[in-house]
């Protein structure tokens, strides 16, 4: 049952994911509260993400939504940034990432409310003293945690003056970039339990092509509200069962 459970946690998430970030708050915690150990959820969450986002990725990329010359440099900022969180993840013990955790859904939690974004520019991506130091510091925080990592890059997008459709494709390759390193951290170590990975893994994959073809037509705004309750709910959840 929890293999199911997991799989429809995976195309909802990645759905959600896909066209306004925030997609780790639903599957983390739901694994989380599944009885998971943080340290396999989170592997799960990065080796089921790397797939998903790529194969959004790629369907963008095959529209020419984006052009690789102008975002190929996002793979190697983001990638070194998931390195690097997937590393310092594997030096916390169990207890206290719980408690990291429920920081970092908080933080996450409240950026997604008092963050704005209209992506109404349409200006091109380019690496700058903004960009880069921005990519590679949100690629620490999804490989050593993960949920709202694709919120908090939407915001920086937008700041950057990315139209949506555009900064879709470009979270995705970020979030393909940063899992990667951080997987193989995760997988080295051997954390990943495979089988409610792979379940996970499918549910993403099929979300994440719901996702992009949904993206140009259904604007952020109209997931936001429902993401902030469900994510609200499954945090005071994990706090209780997890913390107290």
């Amino acid at each position: 049952m929890e293999y199911i459970i997991i799989f429809i946690t995976g195309i909802i998430a990645t759905t959600l994911g896909t066209l306004a970030g925030g997609g780790g708050l639903i599957s983390l915690p739901m694994m989380l509260l599944l009885g998971m150990p943080v340290h396999s959820a989170i592997g799960a969450n990065k080796v089921s993400n790397t797939v998903s986002s790529f194969s959004s990725f790629l369907h963008l990329y095959r529209q020419k939504k984006i052009a690789l010359k102008e975002c190929y440099w996002i793979i190697p900022v983001s990638l070194c940034g998931g390195l690097s969180g997937g590393f310092i993840a594997s030096l916390i013990s169990e207890q206290h990432l719980y408690v990291i955790a429920i920081i970092l859904l908080l933080f996450a939690f409240v950026t997604s409310v008092i963050g704005k974004r209209d992506f109404a520019g349409k200006h091109a991506l380019q690496p700058s003293k903004v960009s880069i130091p921005g990519l590679y510091g949100i690629g620490i925080y999804d490989g050593l945690f993960g949920p709202g990592q694709g919120t908090l890059m939407f915001y920086l997008f937008a700041y950057l003056k990315i139209d949506y459709i555009r900064a879709v494709a470009y979270v995705r390759l970020a979030t393909f970039s940063s899992c990667v390193g951080a997987a193989m951290m995760y997988i080295v170590s051997g954390k990943v339990i495979w089988g409610l990975t792979i379940a996970l893994l499918c549910g993403s994959v099929i979300g994440a092509q719901i996702g992009v073809r949904i993206a140009a037509k259904l604007k952020p705004n109209y997931i936001k509200p429902i993401l902030r309750i469900v994510t609200l709910a499954i945090i005071i959840q994990v706090f209780v069962e997890n913390v107290l």
